[in-house]
């Protein structure tokens, strides 16, 4: 299918069905779609992420993901509020990517161009670049900081895993590129790639805990969890906000998406997601699912995490401390990334 084709139907999903949500104040397009043309192809193992501004201080649970026309779509509520200034979105690194071009679907009210006018103009600010690189920074920083030892096996992993993945969001922000969620290390390499940063990449990778591992790994690894992601796609009964990432809509992006990332040579990469998307199943298996079927499955969560270095509670720990120490040093990288970048206007 190509973008535009995909596009074409979340225009009017839009329009039929999530424009008649109460406080609907209009839509626009995220992730890794923004900016990509029409005629682009779209991989299967992606999808096409929207978000839907409403007048709510808390908006509900998002829809998720879901098919509409054959295009796999993703949507997202978000709270007027948040989009309340240029200088709020342009200071948070998830949101003025999607305003930096026009993406927008709906906008009953005109205020999202008024904005989107303005963070383009301001995107490549140095100033705002840096602000938006301090946001991500501290993300990591404060979620490492706020690791609870004593917290569920898959809880514990995850308050790991996600401030350690936004090391390599940090990268992106400061050369202009979109933080993607799913391949964001392969995306970082790229990125550090580009500025002759090899060296630091290898160092995020190290933080991960999978710089040596093979592709044979990475599959092995994958294989365990498609059987673990079935059980818990069966399972689930508990709504949580990524829900409808552990779908059988969702399983070609989880594990389809994760194959074509080894076959090409990116089997670290894949890494990030496939354990994600682990402890997220394995959540819901403590949730919906009984003793002896969690235990079934909780074996292969834990040879994952030996093989990132993780056999132990105080493992977790000792990584976020690794990564802590680390943070400074990828800081002046950063600092260096965006002071000699050519796109950011000094």
């Amino acid at each position: 299918m190509k973008i535009g084709q995909a596009r074409s139907a979340a225009e009017e999903w839009v329009r039929l069905h999530a424009s008649k949500t109460a406080g609907f104040a209009g839509a626009y397009y995220s992730g890794s779609t923004v900016g990509r043309p029409d005629g682009e192809e779209l991989p299967s193992a992606s999808d096409v992420d929207i978000v839907i501004v409403i007048e709510a201080e808390h908006p509900p649970m998002k829809p998720g993901k879901f098919r509409y026309r054959e295009a796999l779509l993703e949507a997202t509520y978000l709270a007027a509020g948040q989009l309340a200034s240029a200088d709020e979105v342009l200071t948070s690194y998830h949101l003025a990517g999607s305003f930096r071009v026009d993406a927008i679907i709906a906008d009953p009210t005109g205020r999202l161009r008024i904005l989107q006018a303005e963070v383009a103009r301001r995107f490549r600010e140095h100033g705002m670049v840096r602000l938006r690189c301090q946001e991500a920074h501290d993300r990591v920083y404060n979620g490492l900081r706020a690791i609870d030892a004593e917290a569920p096996l898959h809880d514990l992993a995850t308050s790991w895993l996600f401030p350690t993945g936004i090391m390599a969001h940090l990268p992106l922000v400061a050369t202009l590129r979109n933080p993607t969620v799913r391949q964001r290390y392969a995306a970082a390499r790229e990125a550090l790639a580009d500025c002759g940063r090899d060296a630091l990449y290898g160092k995020l990778l190290e933080q991960l805990g999978c710089a040596n591992w093979s592709p044979d790994q990475t599959m092995r690894h994958l294989r365990q969890l498609e059987r673990t992601f079935d059980a818990a796609a069966a399972a689930a009964k508990t709504p949580f906000f990524f829900s409808s990432d552990i779908t059988e809509a969702a399983k070609p992006i989880a594990i389809d998406g994760s194959i074509a990332l080894i076959r090409a040579g990116m089997h670290r990469e894949a890494v990030f997601w496939i354990a994600a998307t682990f402890a997220r199943c394995h959540k819901i298996l403590a949730a919906d699912a009984g003793r002896k079927l969690q235990e079934t499955h909780l074996p292969a969560f834990r040879n994952l995490l030996a093989d990132l270095g993780l056999r132990e509670r105080h493992d977790f720990l000792a990584r976020a401390e690794q990564s802590l120490r680390l943070l400074p040093e990828q800081w002046a990288e950063m600092e260096t990334i965006m002071s000699t970048n050519p796109d950011i206007r000094k």
